[in-house]
């Protein structure tokens, strides 16, 4: 009898072994289930690289063979993106604000023109993306070129850091390769000539690799990569200095001819240029090529390491410029600023999760659309953000999101001059800037323009110019894919009416308005 107990004790202790095994083993799986699933909706990473000056129109990508394979081919690559407005300060203002120029009030790369100024810092950088980002526990970097007159003692110096960024390595006013000085987090840091210390492109690389190995995987990351490349002064990387040797600008299209139906600024450039000028642009050309080479491979050393610690496929990377470029169009020797496709045509390639490879994406996207479009991805409520702008991302990935494409968009820019004439140009008289040898002047007061283009219905761009002539500019992109003609004499009077009308309406919008844009 004590035996036989003793095996039902046996027995009942082996059940209850067996029992607590299995809620054990019950337990530990539904807490594996837990991890994994908490690992699955962890927001997605972000990483957004924006070149300075880099064309579309002219061949601006042909050097970016890597970049091309390894965002473009393995995502979406946008032909119908556009700079709100074609100079870098305006333009970087509209990526962080998401807003017009008109809306954030930067006219150009002065202080003056509020780049940068005490003003801007106070009404707009609390309300930029980046902001968003960190209340959404995004970690958080910056590197490169931000404004052209960040850093300097007017605005605030290099102590001053914009808010929402966790680590902030920013180039003190333009871009240079070497001899520069950063605010990294808020302290000034000088730099050299030293290739394999002070190179600006690779150390923008190189931080941001850092920035990776020392972020807390648990939290997702974005990250913001402003290289100098292509910008003047040109200065590529040692090893890419002979490269591109026998390349010279494009000579087809509106290369070298003359501009006598359009604007003032545009009529004044002798046609055809002289052999010093095109000596000079052809050599700008090459060099601009030879910078990019760089940026090709951090975007090759960036994806490695993305795919090394595991966050390739849950990270979206864009890839874009801040506008586009020309080297002798209309006979315009190098600049941008002006209302043509060459300058306000940008590259944008992404890849990222639900965007299927190998997308040519023809939908109309304006920078203003990249802050709405990463606050999309982040998973923030845009209903409460009030932008210009609307998120792209239903258009790379139409399984996350149901979207619609504007029909016709906004282009603006408020010209600059001296108010005494250049000593080198006496014949032109005062109100021009940025003039070169044989008195070619890029930019000029009344080189003040607003414009609607559109690529629904009608492939059309409308300009009316703040100048003494109120003069309008109509092209018919379809047609005249190289704006040779100008056809305001042309158009059907009723078109050029709702042209106008639209101009005025997007002159004047605000945040949903500016995408309310169905008439």
């Amino acid at each position: 009898m004590a035996s036989l107990t003793a095996s039902a004790t046996q027995r009942t202790s082996h059940r209850g072994c067996s029992s607590g095994l299995r809620n054990l083993v019950l337990f530990l799986t539904l807490l594996t289930c837990i991890i994994r699933s908490s690992e699955s909706i962890k927001p997605s990473n972000i990483v957004l690289i924006v070149t300075d000056d880099q064309d579309v129109q002219l061949g601006g990508m042909k050097p970016m063979k890597k970049t091309q394979a390894l965002i473009g081919d393995e995502g979406a690559t946008f032909t119908n993106a556009f700079a709100a407005t074609p100079l870098c300060c305006p333009s970087r203002s509209s990526i962080l604000t998401g807003k017009y120029p008109h809306n954030h009030q930067v006219h150009n790369n002065s202080l003056s023109g509020n780049c940068s100024s005490p003003a801007w810092q106070k009404a707009h950088e609390p309300l930029a993306f980046p902001v968003y980002l960190s209340k959404q526990n995004y970690q958080t970097f910056y590197g490169g070129k931000y404004l052209n007159q960040y850093g300097t003692k007017e605005a605030g110096g290099v102590s001053h850091v914009p808010p929402g960024w966790d680590q902030w390595h920013a180039l003190v006013q333009n871009s240079r390769y070497y001899n520069y000085t950063l605010s990294v987090n808020g302290k000034e840091e000088k730099h050299g000539d030293n290739y394999e210390k002070d190179y600006l492109t690779d150390l923008v690389l190189n931080r941001s690799l850092h920035f990776l190995d020392d972020r807390s995987p648990q939290h997702p990351f974005f990250m913001m990569l402003c290289p100098p490349a292509p910008h003047s002064p040109w200065i590529a990387a040692p090893q890419y200095e002979k490269n591109y040797s026998d390349v010279q600008a494009p000579r087809d299209g509106s290369f070298n001819k003359p501009a006598k139906d359009k604007h003032w600024l545009l009529r004044q450039p002798a046609n055809p240029m002289t052999d010093s000028s095109i000596k000079y642009l052809d050599n700008a050309f090459r060099k601009r090529w030879q910078t990019l080479l760089s940026v090709d491979d951090l975007v090759e050393r960036l994806m490695k390491k993305l795919d090394d610690i595991k966050e390739l496929n849950n990270t979206y990377i864009i890839y874009t410029s801040d506008h586009g470029y020309h080297t002798g169009q209309f006979s315009l020797p190098i600049d941008k600023r002006q209302l043509y496709e060459f300058d306000i045509r940008v590259p944008l390639l992404v890849r990222g999760p639900g965007i299927k490879p190998k997308q040519t994406l023809q939908a109309p996207v304006v920078n203003i659309d990249l802050a709405l479009t990463i606050l999309d991805i982040a998973g923030v409520n845009l209903t409460q953000v009030n932008m210009d702008g609307q998120s792209f991302l239903p258009q790379m990935a139409p399984s996350l999101r149901n979207g619609t494409t504007r029909p016709y968009f906004l282009l603006e820019y408020t010209g600059e001059g001296h108010p005494v004439q250049d000593p080198a140009c006496p014949k032109l008289g005062p109100g021009l800037a940025n003039c070169f040898p044989d008195c070619v002047c890029e930019d000029a007061y009344n080189n003040t323009y607003a414009c609607v283009r559109t690529l629904k219905d009608h492939n059309l761009q409308y300009c009316e110019f703040a100048d003494n002539e109120s003069f309008v500019e109509v092209y018919n992109l379809t047609a005249d894919p190289h704006q040779l003609e100008n056809i305001v004499k042309k158009v059907d009077p009723a078109l050029l009416q709702t042209m106008n009308q639209r101009l005025i309406k997007l002159q004047s919008c605000e945040g949903s308005s500016c995408r309310d844009t169905k008439k």
